[in-house]
């Protein structure tokens, strides 16, 4: 089914850009879900595309299924019959250039952040490959629908970033259900939580925000460690997260995207989709008081929750709007110099590894 005509809309948090080479007549793919549960594959160019789908996300033309040939219209609308996952390929006939494309916010009914860093430009003039890095909050009231979803996802390493408390308060699930090895590393919720006492939460006060973003390449040294061992392993797709799947996760995603050669302004355009992106109710589930007594995590959503005031996702950027994220990368490079030599002198992950790493994850 296509639309004959279709006003091309801001880019927003939903939708997927795959940046390819200016000398293609393809430009700016675009991937949307539709509120009826359909899927907009949108692009620009004045050229005949054909348009494929398939459930692999590196599926040659030859295995991929003919969706439409030569298409002038720049839109293609898939229905429900198509993979749940899907993964499009468009081919414009004038010059045979290829570009792929995927959701990059996975549509689950109880998921938050659950985000694919498929598609961004990186080094070499290549691409991240789709399906094989995810970046997401926690998910402890995932649906069993929900859990079939991810299971095709073909994830076989979950590393979480959470605290003690905030782990025993809303278990990993997902491992279990789908079979991928879980890791975690234990830390005191203190070095991020608000102290008992201390009125408001990490997003509150800047200074804190600021302070714990600067920590984060040194405390999380080991859980970052774990993802880039992970990833060179190249034993299935790789998965991280949070609580919210936007601070210690987007230093995460930043330290995997920069490895990759993404430009710094890409890492920080994917680092505030998770402003949009997160569905906070479906991060925790309803706590009951004294349930986990002496957890200041507990403690901390149990205050949120008995206002009936729902939780919302905070911008990710001071008032003079700088990222956050930046206080991450300002202290990599005053004391390492660069991201490179952070990765290296304290990762482990030195030049040939980021070869590698590239050589696996970029096409």
């Amino acid at each position: 089914m296509k639309l004959a005509q279709f006003l091309l809309p801001l880019l927003s948090a939903a939708a997927i850009f795959s940046m390819v080479d200016q000398a293609y007549a393809l430009d700016k793919t675009v991937v949307e879900r539709r509120g009826d549960g359909r899927i907009n594959v949108r692009w620009r160019g004045e050229d005949p595309v054909d348009v494929y789908v398939s459930a692999k996300p590196d599926a040659a033309l030859n295995k991929a299924r003919l969706l439409a040939r030569a298409d002038r219209d720049g839109v293609y609308v898939v229905t429900e019959s198509d993979p749940a996952r899907a993964y499009f390929t468009l081919r414009d006939e004038r010059d045979g250039s290829v570009v792929r494309v995927a959701e990059r916010l996975l549509p689950l009914d109880r998921g938050s952040n659950f985000r694919d860093l498929g598609g961004y430009p990186a080094a070499g003039g290549k691409h991240v490959r789709w399906g094989v890095i995810y970046r997401t909050a926690a998910m402890p009231i995932l649906t069993d629908s929900d859990y079939r979803y991810i299971r095709q996802l073909g994830i076989r390493s979950v590393i979480d970033l959470r605290s003690i408390e905030e782990r025993q308060i809303a278990p990993d699930q997902v491992p279990a259900r789908t079979g991928a090895q879980y890791f975690a590393a234990d830390y005191p919720a203190s070095d991020i939580f608000p102290k008992p006492g201390q009125s408001g939460s990490p997003g509150v006060s800047q200074s804190h925000t600021l302070s714990v973003y600067r920590s984060w390449p040194t405390s999380l040294a080991p859980q970052f460690r774990v993802i880039f061992q992970q990833l060179l392993r190249q034993d299935g797709a790789v998965s991280y997260h949070c609580s919210a799947g936007q601070d210690r996760t987007g230093v995460a995603t930043a330290l995997v995207l920069s490895a990759l050669g993404v430009p710094r302004d890409v890492i920080l355009e994917d680092y505030q989709l998770s402003t949009p992106d997160r569905r906070p109710e479906n991060e925790i589930q309803k706590l009951a008081v004294g349930e986990y007594p002496g957890n200041i995590v507990a403690d901390f959503y149990l205050k949120i929750q008995s206002t009936g005031i729902p939780l919302k996702a905070r911008a990710l950027y001071d008032e003079k709007g700088v990222p956050y994220l930046q206080a991450a990368f300002d202290e990599i490079e005053a004391r390492w110099g660069s991201v490179e030599n952070y990765l290296d002198e304290v990762l482990g992950v030195d030049k040939r590894q980021i070869a590698q790493l590239r050589a696996i994850y970029l096409e």
